[in-house]
């Protein structure tokens, strides 16, 4: 009889854990879907001649888009510590809610006067990716 319960047990947990897994999957499935969300990963190489102050100020105004432009979720930025960096010494990661988050980003006015005394300074790559 004790082997019969053992019995008794080991089916109702394996049908149990059968079933629960069975009801997990839609949710692994769904957790595959690619997500909405984008992110804009860009690296600059600074020009001779770009001072301290100016790249402290880019630092500062690029953080101080947080809470400025809509749908922007996160913002890191701040000096490359890779010794693979191939002279890009400076860049960040910025996460938006969606594509069109990102593309209301680059014509934004904050990101535009960012721009405008940024761009003389710097050799820039940029990547958005969904991940």
């Amino acid at each position: 009889m004790a082997n019969s319960t053992r019995r008794t047990v080991l089916r109702s947990c394996c049908v149990a854990g059968g079933s629960l897994l069975f009801l997990k999957l839609p949710e692994v499935a769904r957790a595959q879907v690619p997500s909405a969300e984008v992110f804009h990963v860009f690296a600059f190489q600074w020009k001779q001649g770009t001072l301290e102050s100016q790249k402290d100020r880019a630092k500062k105004e690029i953080a101080a888009f947080q809470g400025v432009i809509p749908g922007l979720l996160q913002t890191h930025v701040g000096s490359n510590i890779s010794p693979r960096g191939k002279g890009y010494t400076f860049g960040g990661i910025m996460q938006f809610k969606d594509q069109a988050s990102l593309d209301a980003y680059f014509q934004h006015p904050a990101h535009q006067a960012l721009l405008a005394w940024l761009v003389p300074l710097i050799d820039a790559i940029e990547l958005d990716l969904r991940a």
